[in-house]
């Protein structure tokens, strides 16, 4: 087993994505890439910790191959726009992979430079890619939190459908 930590906007986004990406085992909300230790989601989301709101995704490459995983993570948010999706505004949200193997890293770094240089996105790629320190799982009720509450106004606005997205284009590949 593998693991990597993608954020990309609000966790509660990514989470239920990659929970139904065969060879995923385990996906966990958290916080990564800053400088306060233990953070709160509070702390986060007031953009003065560093961190930003991550999923720390647990696979089996042998099932599904960090590529995959990446193709899914570039289709499903905005890797384009600094420190914002949607209306989720501050470095919380920023676009970064990260991974405590320099091989993984090397694999991201390839990939996103494949989509720039294919003009997939009209803008330029601002996704850090950056070496894992620490992990820092979110509260519980961040965990499984579009499970819980599908009827929110957030969850069916935003993340469904960026789910409906990726049922399109990834379900039954």
């Amino acid at each position: 087993m593998k693991t990597i930590v993608l954020g990309g906007g609000c966790f509660w986004c990514l989470e239920p994505i990659f929970r139904r990406v065969s060879g995923v085992s385990d996906v966990v909300v958290g916080y990564a890439g800053g400088d306060t230790d233990n953070p709160s989601y509070r702390e986060v989301c007031s953009g003065t910790t560093g961190h930003a709101e991550v999923v720390h995704i647990t696979y089996d490459p042998n099932v599904v191959p960090l590529e995959k995983l990446l193709e899914i993570f570039f289709t499903v948010h905005d890797p384009t726009t600094l420190n914002r999706q949607g209306a989720d505004v501050g470095t919380q949200y920023r676009s970064i992979i990260l991974s405590g193997d320099d091989q993984d890293l090397a694999i991201a770094r390839q990939i996103i430079d494949g989509l720039n240089n294919s003009g997939a996105y009209t803008d330029p790629i601002v996704t850090e890619v950056v070496p894992l320190e620490i992990f820092y799982p979110a509260e519980d009720y961040h965990q499984g939190y579009f499970a819980k509450n599908p009827q929110q106004a957030y969850c069916q606005i935003v993340i469904a459908p960026k789910l409906e997205k990726f049922k399109k284009v990834f379900e039954g590949k």
